[in-house]
């Protein structure tokens, strides 16, 4: 029932959205309702021409001289005319793209709900998200810019929808979403990190239209603490949780005040609402959770839970957003 009330309130924003009411209107909103295929989607290049298909798997790209890459899966309902949305699921630090695939078995949810899925490769195992983490942070690398070639890349050799990318990502690659929430709203629809905060300075987060957001963090998570600061490791001295979450509510103007969408269990999601452009805050807060993806009973790094799927739930925001 929760899952029902939480899907409930990303619908009936996206309905404000369409019919005018509340919000910024169509200028930098977050977009009408996506998840019916109606009208106002962006047809990539290579819905006319494409040559990508289920066969293709992994994808070499060259990136400002250097070879990069990215996993890509294929839904059954993709048949290279039918532009379909994107989501971009990003692993943590020390990860890579097949161990990202397993640990989130986001494949069947994309399959399920008519998605592709591309899972990039991050240089030296990291991504530059700003205090975190790695090589990659550490050397400046321009991952926003080598995640805008693989969407463009995507967007020539398959039919997406230009108006339904979304992000995701572990640890690291959730720090990352955050990050393209602020520098490349201009593609990215929505974004669904997971045990990752923002890693840049909060005043240099200025996207040039509200960014729906829905975040999932562990209580007890001693990687990326839910209360920031620097952990054990000392891999990142970041944010706070509530910090994070508090930006965003800023930034996309809400006035509302939080409510509770879902409760089950361990899990608990607070939605800010009344956003300009509809563009909603939603944290999902797991109770004694750890550095772990929500749905994925399997983690290394402390107690994960069944009690929410992580997938399902940022799926069903995904659903109901799309660029303006």
């Amino acid at each position: 029932m929760g899952r029902l009330v939480l899907l409930a309130t990303f619908v009936l924003a996206s309905c404000s959205e369409t019919s005018g009411t509340g919000g910024s209107g169509g200028d930098g909103g977050s977009g009408g309702t996506a998840g019916d295929g109606g009208g106002g989607g962006i047809a990539s290049p290579g819905c006319v021409d494409g040559t990508l298909d289920e066969t293709v798997t992994s994808i070499d790209l060259e990136f400002e001289g250097v070879s990069r890459a990215y996993e890509i899966h294929i839904p059954p309902a993709y048949d290279g005319r039918t532009p379909l949305p994107l989501v971009l699921n990003f692993h943590g630090r020390g990860g890579n793209t097949s161990r990202q695939r397993m640990w989130t078995e986001m494949d069947a949810t994309a399959d399920a709900r008519g998605y592709v899925v591309a899972y990039p490769e991050g240089l030296d195992e990291s991504w530059n998200a700003g205090v975190c983490c790695g090589p990659s942070a550490e050397n400046e690398v321009d991952d926003v810019g080598f995640v805008r070639a693989v969407i463009e890349d995507i967007a020539e050799r398959g039919c997406i929808d230009r108006s339904r990318v979304y992000a995701t990502g572990m640890s690291n690659g959730g720090f990352l979403s955050h990050r393209l929430a602020c520098e490349a709203a201009d593609v990215i629809a929505a974004i669904g990190p997971v045990a990752g905060v923002l890693g840049i300075d909060s005043s240099a987060c200025m996207p040039e239209r509200p960014v729906p957001v829905i975040h999932f963090h562990g209580t007890n998570d001693f990687i990326v603490l839910y209360n920031g600061g620097c952990p054990f490791s000392c891999l990142s001295d970041s944010e706070s949780v509530a910090d994070t979450i508090a930006g965003w509510v800023a930034r996309n103007g809400c006035t509302g005040a939080p409510e509770v969408v879902l409760s089950e269990g361990s899990v608990t999601c607070e939605t800010t609402g009344e956003c300009d452009g509809n563009a909603s805050v939603t944290l999902c807060t797991i109770e004694g959770g750890g550095h772990c993806w929500p749905g994925q009973l399997s983690c290394a790094w402390g107690e994960s839970t069944d009690d929410i799927s992580a997938n399902e739930v940022m799926f069903d925001l995904f659903d109901s957003v799309r660029l303006p």
